[in-house]
């Protein structure tokens, strides 16, 4: 359990004035379509565009973590638009680098300088070898499942990776952060406590480093 975003920007907006999330709204935003990237922000990020102070120094601590040079082969499931593995391009220019989305329209519409590394795929089915990848990062992706799709996708994780991979996954710790992700949810089909995601782990056979989105 490390927390590798820990120099990610924290949001300014007042989340206790967050608007409660509908059903419908959540409909929407499961599309993984313009609505969800760079409609409105009630049905996803009101705008999904890349800039440099958001993974920037994430990436250099995920760099120095793993040890990753020009030689590293990295994959991003989950990807978006690419922006995070666009900033791994940025310092690692030779190294190989793939990342899968299951939003068509986000790699339709992602950064240029990465969109021939982006593919649309399902994290339950990754189109890739075994022990592929020095590196494995999933953010914030893997919950949009249910429960059993998530440990398919765990395991995926594992199966493609040579050694270390990294997932990042919602989940609450007390009654408060429980409330709060379930009001405020748009796109997760799993959301657990951190004890129930680590015996999901644990019982998928997953070796991996991991951390939580907890509000």
């Amino acid at each position: 359990e490390i927390n590798l975003l820990k120099n990610y920007p924290k949001t300014k907006r007042n989340l206790e004035k967050r608007s409660l999330k509908t059903k419908k709204q959540q409909e929407i935003a499961r599309k993984f379509d313009y609505d969800f990237f760079d409609g409105s922000r009630d049905t996803g990020y009101g705008g999904f565009i890349y800039n440099k102070k958001y993974w920037d120094l994430v990436v250099k601590d995920f760099i120095e973590y793993y040890s990753l040079n020009n030689n590293s082969s990295i994959l991003d499931v989950g990807c978006g638009k690419g922006f995070m593995l666009y900033d791994f391009k940025r310092y690692l220019p030779e190294s190989f680098l793939k990342g899968i989305d299951i939003s068509s329209y986000a790699i339709e519409n992602s950064l240029v300088e990465i969109k021939n590394s982006l593919e649309v795929g399902d994290c339950k089915k990754l189109p890739y070898k075994d022990n592929e990848f020095d590196l494995v990062i999933s953010i914030n992706t893997i919950h949009n499942h249910e429960i059993n799709e998530c440990a398919e996708s765990v395991k995926e994780i594992e199966r493609v990776s040579k050694k270390n991979s990294y997932i990042i996954v919602d989940a609450y710790n007390t009654e408060e952060e429980k409330k709060k992700l379930f009001a405020w949810n748009l796109t997760a089909k799993t959301i657990l406590h951190t004890t129930e995601w680590k015996k999901l782990f644990k019982d998928n056979n997953y070796t991996g480093d991991y951390f939580w989105f907890c509000p």
